[in-house]
């Protein structure tokens, strides 16, 4: 097994300082090389940045810092990389770029050493095969923020040798990583997971069917994530979310839930990339506007919904513009599900009413799972796509959801707390709703309902 002395990292944005600060905590010799001096300089402004803010928060004495910063060398250019073991490259997400960085690293390293790229999606074959070596080229897939984030996803090709594997995974082992081992399929495990879910959420703010700051709360409130899909993607930058589903999109059989928003495309061009830029779906540096408050009035009628549209329900009744969709999620949000004819006398009383009982109530409009199981069961399906075509294990997969985007559970955790027969009525609603081949059915969901099994017991 190779034993890792001296590391290297090309591209020293913010991910790749990361990478470099993750290699130099453990103890390795870091070499960190840029194009030119500005973007060294900007290089080791993250990485004095980073560790500065470590210091200051306790989590790093200065003499650990110190001694963290001695153990890297900044280079112009790639010569000063001919002695390390490994390269970790972490340009950004072009692959004519990563194709020329890794022609001249192929020239420039020694034999022995092994050549992997962070790419979030792009193949790592295609990669591999621009170098003298394919088979010591791999994958190693950080996420951001990358001293912070527990997951590297190890991304194997079909020639990569499996003791560069071994390798890789006893490296992240030694760096106080999990690694995860998958083959190089586009978005990999979490963003193939996590970029269909998002996109999804564009599209439902674009169509009108629930607001911004409604969506990002249900998701929060109602399907217990971390932050909103909005706000995540303003911190991941819409920039990279538009590359990674043009990525995955091309690269993944053009998968519907791939294809991405056409307001993530226009958000873009018109460069609304998120907090890197100050704005994107929400503003920086200066209070957001808050929601208008609904005016208070009227009545309404209540009816519990399902995974059905309420219209059905309410042209049931004498009064079907004071029919209300009410879905409550545990003890903190309120789903309130409008229908056509829904006046906003009623959507105001049922928003009334839900406050008053000290729920978050979310008006959205009258489809099959509302936000939070639309949004939410299609991701959990991906999953189980995922695990039907063996490119990955139940406890990579949750793993991946876990420890690389943040959520407190994974997916088969959620689907076997939830109930696959809960989760598999669900998506059949939204299929018959929406028949798209990315809302079908997993059969393997299928499969374990009429068995009446679970995923993990």
């Amino acid at each position: 097994m190779a034993e890792f002395t001296a590391v290297g990292v090309v591209g020293l944005g913010t991910m790749g300082a990361g990478i470099v600060e993750v290699f130099a905590r453990a103890g390795l010799r870091v070499v960190a090389s840029e194009i030119d001096e500005p973007a060294l300089e900007r290089g080791r402004a993250h990485l004095t940045g980073s560790t500065d803010r470590a210091v200051a928060r306790g989590k790093l004495s200065p003499d650990d810092r110190d001694a963290l910063v001695g153990r890297v060398t900044f280079v112009v250019g790639m010569a000063g990389l001919a002695d390390v073991d490994l390269v970790v490259e972490a340009v950004p997400e072009r692959l004519d770029l990563k194709r020329r960085v890794f022609g001249e690293l192929s020239k420039v390293c020694k034999p022995s050493a092994i050549l992997a790229s962070n790419t979030s999606s792009l193949s790592v074959t295609e990669i591999a095969v621009s170098t003298d070596r394919p088979d010591r080229v791999v994958g190693l897939h950080f996420f951001n923020p990358a001293p912070v984030m527990k997951l590297v996803e190890i991304v194997r090709t079909v020639v990569t040798d499996p003791a560069v594997v071994a390798d890789a995974q006893a490296l992240c082992g030694r760096l106080g990583k999990v690694g995860v081992t998958i083959g190089d399929r586009a978005g990999f495990v979490a963003n193939a997971l996590l970029f269909g879910y998002l996109n999804q959420a564009v599209s439902m703010v674009e169509h009108g069917f629930v607001s911004r700051d409604d969506l990002d709360a249900a998701m929060r409130l109602g399907g217990g994530l971390p932050m909103g899909p909005l706000t995540l993607l303003d911190l991941i930058g819409l920039d990279v979310g538009l590359e990674v589903l043009d990525t995955m999109y091309e690269r993944g059989g053009r998968n519907v839930r791939h294809a991405a928003a056409p307001l993530l495309r226009q958000m873009v061009t018109a460069g609304l990339l998120g907090r890197k830029t100050g704005r994107g779906f929400y503003t920086y540096g200066e209070s957001a506007a808050a929601p208008d408050a609904a005016p208070v009035g009227s009545s309404a009628d209540f009816v519990t919904v399902t995974d059905e549209p309420v219209i059905g329900a309410a042209m049931a009744t004498d009064r079907p513009s004071e029919v209300v969709g009410l879905f409550v999620h545990g003890d903190k949000l309120a789903e309130v599900v409008r229908t056509v004819l829904t006046s906003d006398a009623a959507v105001a009383a049922a928003v009334a009413s839900c406050t008053e009982r000290g729920l978050v109530p979310v008006v959205c409009g009258d489809r099959s799972g509302r936000v939070v199981n639309a949004l939410l069961f299609p991701y959990l399906n991906d999953a189980v796509k995922m695990l039907e075509a063996s490119y990955a294990t139940v406890d990579d997969i949750d793993h991946a959801m876990k420890l690389g985007c943040g959520y407190p559970v994974g997916p088969f955790e959620l689907l076997d707390s939830i109930g696959p027969e809960t989760v598999l009525s669900g998506l059949r609603a939204l299929h018959r709703e929406t028949p798209e081949p990315g809302l079908a059915p997993a059969p393997l969901l299928e499969q374990l309902v009429t068995a009446g099994r679970r995923f993990r017991t």
